[in-house]
């Protein structure tokens, strides 16, 4: 048991019992093939160990966001034929969010889902930030654990939270200061410098009194950007330099038009921030690369578009050559370094964007103080 929750040893026997396992089998899905099966295969160390003690396994996950009734796009069949390649004789049941009752939370449904059942155990690691019912409820009343899967996010991630090797450098990048001022301030409490990328830094650069064009710009976040500034500065490192797309352009279509030009910390009118420039990238590589540890999550700019991929991947193989001790937020990190190749040279990728943010700045979650309070 780590962090007062129970993991599988800490089970009573499951031979020939009926074990509910909640996963998180939410994988990418394209013309019915999918597309990812990492999730998939996260989990496999848990089915394994449960059904090499004999125990009958039965999964459960969501899919996508059928709210809250069948809808043939969000089946999980696609999942299931892949399932019983990796793990046979376990069995997966119809996506979760098929019921109302799911994201509710509801009683009965949590009735439903255990029925039958004699031990619960949540591997969901990327669903555990969400009070739902397969997440919350089971544990109420069956005999509960962490799955391997979890418990591992939960010893890495609560490690880099609590105790990280130093220097420790957090590299934050994604959309909008809004979603991440909580994880943020985190974040400057306990690592020694924080890069921060992506759309969000146009806000930051905004506060600090540069044009910022028709980027992503929070204007009822200043104040708080300009906080952290005056309070940590020193530790925050902005982008220097800016590749931008001009009047007319079109992320992801080319042909459409548009410049691109490389500017420094300001934008004109009409252009848009796309990714951060080759000395910004530089600079950031030097400061990753000195670190012992480091967590990633969010990418440096729109790197699906090929035109404008340099910084993230600048950032990505900074981070593999890294000697420290690297983790990868989920997400969209998880998305690039696997774009980039990188995937075998960090050292954990996260399978729960959300879920490693709010472990990061809660130490908690929902998830976790259900199998601390349950029946096991």
């Amino acid at each position: 048991m780590q962090f007062g929750v129970p993991e599988l040893e800490d089970l009573p026997d499951v031979d020939g019992k009926s074990v509910l396992v909640r996963v998180d089998f939410n994988v990418p899905i394209r013309d019915g093939v999918i597309a990812d099966d990492l999730r998939i295969r996260a989990a496999l160390p848990t089915l394994s160990w449960l059904q090499d003690r004999g125990a009958r396994v039965t999964a459960c996950t969501h899919l996508g966001r059928p709210k809250g009734k069948p809808d043939p796009a969000y089946s999980v069949a696609p999942v299931r034929a892949r399932l019983a390649e990796l793990a046979p004789g376990v069995e997966l049941l119809e996506n979760l969010r098929y019921s109302p009752g799911e994201e509710a939370n509801d009683a009965a449904f949590v009735a439903e889902l255990v029925a039958g059942h004699d031990i619960y155990v949540n591997d969901a690691f990327g669903a555990s930030h969400r009070a739902h019912a397969s997440i919350v409820g089971p544990p109420q009343t069956l005999p509960s654990a962490a799955g391997r899967l979890l418990a591992k996010e939960v010893e890495v991630l609560l490690g880099l939270r609590n105790d990280p090797t130093r220097p420790f450098v957090a590299i934050t990048g994604g959309s909008k200061v809004s979603d991440k001022l909580g994880v943020i301030r985190a974040l400057l409490d306990v690592a020694d410098q924080l890069i921060i990328g992506g759309g969000m830094c146009f806000t930051f650069l905004g506060a600090m009194g540069h044009g910022v064009g028709s980027s992503l710009f929070e204007p009822d976040q200043v104040d708080n950007c300009k906080a952290l500034l005056d309070e940590h500065g020193d530790r925050l490192h902005l982008p220097t330099d800016i590749v931008g797309l001009g009047p007319g352009g079109k992320l992801f279509e080319p042909e459409a038009g548009g410049e691109v030009r490389h500017f420094g910390q300001s934008l004109p009118d009409g252009w848009m921030g796309v990714d951060i420039g080759p000395g910004t990238a530089a600079a950031f590589g030097d400061i990753i690369r000195d670190s012992a540890t480091i967590l990633w999550n969010g990418p440096m700019g729109v790197f699906e578009d090929p035109r404008f991929e340099a910084g993230t991947r600048a950032v990505g193989e900074a981070v593999a050559d890294s000697r420290g001790f690297s983790v990868i937020g989920g997400g969209d990190s998880a998305a690039a370094v696997a774009q980039f190749g990188l995937s075998d040279r960090v050292g954990h990728i996260s399978t729960g964007g959300g879920a490693s943010l709010e472990l990061i700045e809660e130490g908690d979650l929902p998830g976790l103080e259900a199998l601390r309070s349950g029946a096991a």
